[in-house]
């Protein structure tokens, strides 16, 4: 089951009551700081004048693409055009042309520390605003720094318009120069790639190459049919091929052939007739020979005279029958056919692949034109667009305005800004409060010291045996040693250590407890005068009570008891004095036995036989026996002597022992193996027991001034 966790606002409570001096002082600081600045302040007065920031002018710049002279434009991804306008007015030359107007005494930074832009809202206008003790001076100032800024402004527009002319006055030439060239590759490339209308052009070859490869195909069909017509045509000739069947037609055809054929024909026949009757020599045989030659000769001529050509054609080949010539002149006319369909399909094959190679080329050509007519019209719009811009800034130089515009001018303030002196101390106040409380959380967190009685319980452990308020320790110029027990036994602290008696006394049930050492962890924490009050006490009830002083190092029960210390503690151990004569009594039932001289060695004093026998006796002859022991950062003697006795009782002061002397006494008694009956809180405030601090109050009432005068009788004694 986890634990509630919430926060004790009483801890913080009491560390500001425990801090409460230096937190006094810090709020007092701070309050009478914000009082003397009120006090000390001159009235500081602050005018204020307005501006509006234009997008642009109506003015284009030429150099810019869309942009305009005086636009506010975006450079970086991040920057501000806003912010860029208030830093050219705040800056170094603005401050020194107003001071030098103004004639002020001031250096240009501590002006603009004074000088503040501030951008209303999400708008585009700016308010400036300066303060200083002269008032008029302040508005002066404000409207000296807009009148130059809008001046220097309209001075920067004209001059970037000037500007801007003299690029394009110049830059013209070149563009123009630009748009030939680019213009002179275009027209070359037109002339020599033969280009008119592209589009067109590769239109029309779809539609053309789809009618050759058409016409193409008809032509090679018939051109197919007219060589198996030519190939049955010459079969049936006998094997005469087309050229000679061409011809034998032209040779029939022609009457002169023919007529030299016929006599050529009767004279052979004549020579056949008359070798039958004559010899070879017979005159009419040489005459019909001669006359056969002659006719041979002619008909040659008249053959070649047809053909054109010379030819070896036999005159048998020259006189066909009738059904010959019938079949030779339609393979002449199927051969001319047949060569007129080759020619046509060679030249439909020529031209479609002019035409399919002229498309191949088109896309890359209308790519090509494509890139020159581009460069062409960027060329040409750059130059349009200069032409149009140079117009339009001769036009408007000379009634170039600022992307400025002044609103509101800076009148004289009235009220000084300073002067709401409630609202400075009130925050004074807030803030002295503020660092009050939080410096005495601060020193209270730095202070390692155990404040409260919950804080003793948590450092040690074990059992809570009583809780002792804070009596009065000074009077005059001495510290009195007031036994309040026996000297008030009405008092409130005389009633807790009554508590812390009965507590003690129950603390055990198996044992009775006779020898108690009490110790501390360190000084100062009220360990001695918790023994003499716990000695009268336990005194009281009847009970025979010794108590020793066994810090030797630095006693002081000879001073509760108003007794002299030649004789005690160390000087029974050495046997330098009769046990007898060093044990004083005080009181009924109440015998002291005090330190006695310092020895040289004190711990081995304690650990000497003759102490055990000391205590051995001592429980013999008393009912109680206290042993007022050094603190535990001082020595081991308490841990020597607890070993000896039934156990330790360990006083923790609040405000006077820290966490880490705590910590270490802590360890230091488990380490030894020391039975710690328990622990007991010594002086604090008795009204708040659980979250007691340490500072004690100053008026004691009836119970401080019955001290004193106990302190005062004891001084007269």
């Amino acid at each position: 089951m986890k634990s509630t966790e919430y926060i004790d606002f009483r801890q913080y409570l009491l560390a500001i009551k425990r801090r409460w001096l230096p937190a006094t002082a810090i709020f007092t600081c701070i309050v009478g700081l914000a009082l003397l600045n009120v006090f000390s302040q001159k009235p500081i007065y602050e005018a204020k004048g307005k501006i509006l920031i234009k997008k642009s002018s109506n003015v284009t710049s030429a150099i810019t693409q869309g942009q305009e002279i005086g636009g506010l434009s975006v450079v970086g991804a991040q920057s501000d055009p806003l912010i860029t306008e208030i830093e050219l007015i705040r800056s170094v030359p603005v401050a020194r042309k107003t001071i030098s107007a103004l004639n002020l005494q001031v250096k240009p930074q501590k002006f603009l520390e004074d000088l503040k832009i501030l951008r209303i809202g999400k708008t585009d206008i700016l308010e400036i605003s300066y303060q200083n003790s002269n008032p008029k001076l302040a508005a002066l100032a404000v409207n000296e720094v807009v009148n130059f800024y809008l001046t220097n402004n309209v001075t920067d527009n004209r001059t970037e318009a000037a500007t801007a002319r003299r690029f394009i006055v110049k830059q013209l030439p070149k563009t123009e120069a630009i748009v030939r060239q680019a213009e002179e590759v275009l027209r070359r490339f037109e002339e020599q790639n033969n280009i008119v209308d592209l589009e067109g052009e590769a239109k029309s070859a779809v539609e053309v190459t789809a009618s050759l490869e058409n016409q193409l195909s008809a032509a090679q069909v018939q051109l197919a049919d007219a060589n198996t017509q030519s190939q049955a045509l010459q079969n049936d000739l006998l094997g005469m091929n087309s050229q000679q069947a061409v011809v034998a037609s032209s040779v029939s055809q022609s009457p002169g052939v023919q007529r030299a054929l016929e006599e050529l024909q009767q004279v052979e026949s004549q020579l056949a007739n008359g070798l039958a009757i004559y010899q070879e020599q017979h005159p009419k045989i040489v005459d019909l020979r001669n006359k056969k030659a002659s006719l041979e000769s002619l008909l040659k001529g008249r053959v070649e005279q047809v053909l054109g050509t010379p030819t070896n054609q036999p005159s048998k080949d020259l006189q066909t029958g009738e059904l010959k010539q019938q079949i030779t002149s339609n393979l002449v006319q199927i051969e001319t056919r047949r060569l007129g369909l080759a020619s046509q399909v060679s030249a439909l094959s020529n031209v479609l692949a002019n035409y399919k190679q002229r498309a191949n080329v088109l896309p890359g050509l209308k790519q090509r034109k494509g890139e020159l007519e581009r460069e062409v019209t960027a060329a040409r719009s750059t130059y349009e667009t200069l032409l149009r811009r140079l117009e339009e800034i001769r036009v408007e130089e000379n009634r170039v305005v600022g992307n400025a515009r002044l609103i509101e001018v800076a009148e004289v303030p009235e009220d000084p800004v300073n002067a709401n002196e409630e609202r400075t101390i009130a925050l004074g106040v807030l803030l002295g409060i503020l660092l009050a409380i939080g410096s005495a959380l601060v020193l209270d967190a730095l202070d390692t010291s155990i404040k409260t009685v919950k804080e003793a319980k948590e450092v040690f452990g074990g059992t809570l045996l009583g809780t002792i308020p804070l009596f009065g320790r000074k009077d005059l110029d001495r510290e009195i040693p007031v036994i309040v027990a026996r000297d008030l036994p009405r008092s409130s602290v005389s009633e807790a250590y009554r508590t812390f008696q009965a507590n003690l006394n129950f603390l055990s049930s198996d044992k009775e407890l006779k020898v108690v050492v009490v110790t501390s962890s360190i000084a100062q924490e009220g360990k001695s005068t918790l023994c003499a009050n716990l000695a009268v006490t336990m005194a009281q009830s009847e009970r025979r009570v010794l108590l020793i002083d066994a810090d030797t190092r630095q006693p002081s029960q000879h001073k509760f008891w108003n007794l002299l210390n030649q004789v005690g503690l160390s000087n029974v151990l050495v046997n330098k004095a009769d046990l007898n004569i060093a044990i004083k009594k005080v009181m009924p039932n109440l015998s002291v036995l005090p330190a006695g001289v310092t020895p040289p060695n004190p711990m081995a004093l304690l650990e000497s036989k003759r102490m055990n026998s000391l205590i051995e006796n001592f429980s013999e002859n008393y009912d109680f026996i206290i042993i007022d022991t050094p603190a535990l950062d001082i020595g081991a003697d308490a841990a020597i002597l607890g070993k000896i006795a039934d156990g330790i009782l360990l006083v923790v002061r609040p405000g006077t022992v820290n966490s880490a002397s705590a910590n270490s006494a802590k360890e230091f008694l488990e380490q030894s193996g020391q039975n710690v009956l328990g622990i007991v809180v010594n002086g604090i405030n008795s009204d708040k027991k659980n979250h007691s601090f340490y500072t004690a109050k100053e008026s004691y009432d009836e119970e401080v001034t019955l001290s004193k005068n106990l302190a005062l009788g004891s001084r007269k004694n």
